[in-house]
């Protein structure tokens, strides 16, 4: 086993900083179609026109067909494994290209399918809803073609709608909540989630931070999510933990470092959100 790859943003590749970009798949310099194992410290929306294989993400491994998307998230394992030539267009972007326009800090986290641990990360959509959303790809790719001054300010009101459409699309297929403005403290907790997960994973230090109760936490992430507080905890830590597999790292050490008294539990803890063991999971790798 060795280390898994990262690649990072190139924020400067216009000759000025722009904190997002877009290209064809199959045109697009450098694109990473890396068949081993990596991850992107950034946002990633990919469309598939054409091709067939795998894309694996994490645990799951999504069908390359036409007309699917596939939303990754910073810090996601993941590999390509192509049969035919995949055709289509990738949209990227640093966390801060919309931080930095919005003063909402939870937005990226209001989106359904971005830090996703519970329902799929992928989703085929009709013909019509995917050249809807194409056609807001090409804009944004239009204006990369004659980039002006206040070319930042009109990309960003592009992806915005363009994100807006993509969580209702995948609100509808995967049967979850497209509001995204109500209680904020769900996203917050999911912020909190992925930005001090290794400090603490107790669901009392969430409900703490946040400043609300325990029980009001589980209740709104019941709501929003179908999971409890706990389940969602144990979700990112079984996330956290096969990336951890993934290097040459001992299980011994792997489960001290999560805060388990003994080995023994943390194999336990893992079957049972598994249906497999550490062990078995790192030789299926």
């Amino acid at each position: 086993m060795t280390k898994i790859k990262t690649y990072h943003f190139l924020p400067c590749k216009y000759g000025l900083e722009l904190l997002l970009d877009i290209g064809r798949i199959e045109t697009l310099n450098n694109y990473v179609l890396d068949n081993t194992l990596h991850q992107l410290s950034f946002y990633e929306v990919i469309f598939i026109e054409e091709g067939t294989g795998t894309f694996t993400l994490g645990e799951n491994k999504i069908l390359i067909a036409p007309q699917t998307i596939i939303f990754t998230s910073p810090g996601q394992v993941r590999c390509w494994e192509i049969e035919e030539k995949v055709k289509g267009y990738t949209l990227f972007f640093d966390k801060d290209f919309i931080h930095l326009f919005f003063s909402d800090e939870l937005f990226l986290y209001r989106f359904q399918y971005f830090h996703q641990y519970s329902h799929p990360t992928e989703m085929h959509i009709p013909e019509e809803s995917f050249g809807k959303c194409l056609e807001l790809v090409q804009e944004i790719e239009q204006e990369f073609g004659q980039l002006q001054n206040d070319s930042n300010h009109l990309i960003r009101s592009l992806l915005y709608q363009l994100l807006v459409i993509l969580n209702r699309y995948y609100a509808d297929i995967h049967n979850v909540p497209r509001d995204t403005y109500v209680h904020s403290d769900f996203y917050r907790f999911r912020s909190l989630l992925e930005k001090k997960f290794i400090d603490d994973r107790s669901v009392e230090a969430y409900s703490k931070a946040l400043n609300i109760s325990a029980g009001f936490l589980n209740k709104i992430c019941r709501q929003f999510s179908g999971l409890s507080t706990q389940q969602m905890i144990h979700y990112k830590m079984i996330s956290e933990i096969k990336k951890q597999l993934y290097q040459n790292k001992s299980v011994k050490e792997i489960s001290y470092e999560f805060g388990f008294s003994d080995p023994s539990n943390f194999n336990r803890f893992f079957k049972k959100l598994t249906g497999i063991t550490p062990q078995q999971y790192r030789k299926k790798i």
